[in-house]
């Protein structure tokens, strides 16, 4: 896989401390495995959904997350973020 854009290492990073903050590690994780087949296809509804979600979020990093998740690899980064995170927690 290439190396990470800044608008996507912010997107995994902001997904990632979501995910953290909030103790929901291992449910995130076993989610993101079981649909790692469906990771372009759930990218596609990202794009889908742009015009919706641009009221909520920075638009560039969403569609870089899409971007990101379109690539068989994407979700292997994403949950390598957040245990990377996880354990920064439990360490600190």
């Amino acid at each position: 896989m290439s190396a990470l854009t800044d608008e996507q290492q912010s997107a995994v990073n902001r997904v990632a401390s979501f995910v953290v903050r909030f103790g929901m590690t291992v449910p995130a994780i076993l989610w993101l495995e079981g649909t790692r087949p469906l990771a372009f296809v759930g990218s596609q509804l990202m794009h889908l959904l742009t015009p919706t979600v641009a009221t909520m979020l920075p638009v560039n990093e969403w569609d870089a997350l899409a971007a990101l998740l379109e690539e068989r690899e994407g979700i292997e980064v994403l949950i390598a973020r957040i245990e990377a995170l996880d354990a920064e927690g439990a360490a600190a």
